[in-house]
């Protein structure tokens, strides 16, 4: 597999791995796009990643040179795809290659962002899902 697509600058990959529900894309993209004042996600929609594994997505990204890594990327699976809340699978490619949790759009601003600036890492959000493995906030908010 190519080297995962680099998002620009403070901003993070939103990759679409099912391409089996178009308006469903569609849907996610305006829900994060309509939570969030910044334009910071880069989303591809590249029929090359129709039903890749996370762990492929890991092997990538670990033969990927150091400066076309990505260190993490969001997820639109099938679960993705088919959840009346289109959550989102966070996935670690840097600390704890492989490790996932799932996340509403409503908080992918504050995920994305605290993790590119690197006020935050991965396994703090991790460390916080629910009983079902979605991250819905800190419970401070």
């Amino acid at each position: 597999m190519a080297p995962l697509p680099k998002p620009d600058d403070l901003t993070s990959l939103v990759l679409r791995v099912d391409f089996a529900e178009g308006a469903a894309w569609e849907a996610l993209k305006a829900a994060i796009i309509a939570g969030d004042p910044y334009d910071n996600a880069v989303f591809v929609s590249d029929p090359r990643y129709d039903g890749v594994s996370t762990q492929s997505l890991v092997e990538a990204d670990a033969n990927a040179a150091d400066d076309d890594k990505v260190f993490y990327l969001f997820l639109a699976d099938a679960t993705t795809m088919v959840d009346d809340e289109h959550l989102l699978l966070a996935v670690d490619l840097h600390d704890e290659p492989g490790r996932t949790f799932r996340l509403p759009p409503r908080w992918y601003a504050e995920v994305s962002a605290n993790l590119c600036i690197a006020n935050m890492d991965f396994a703090e959000y991790a460390d916080s899902v629910d009983a079902s493995g979605v991250f819905r906030g800190f419970g401070d908010t």
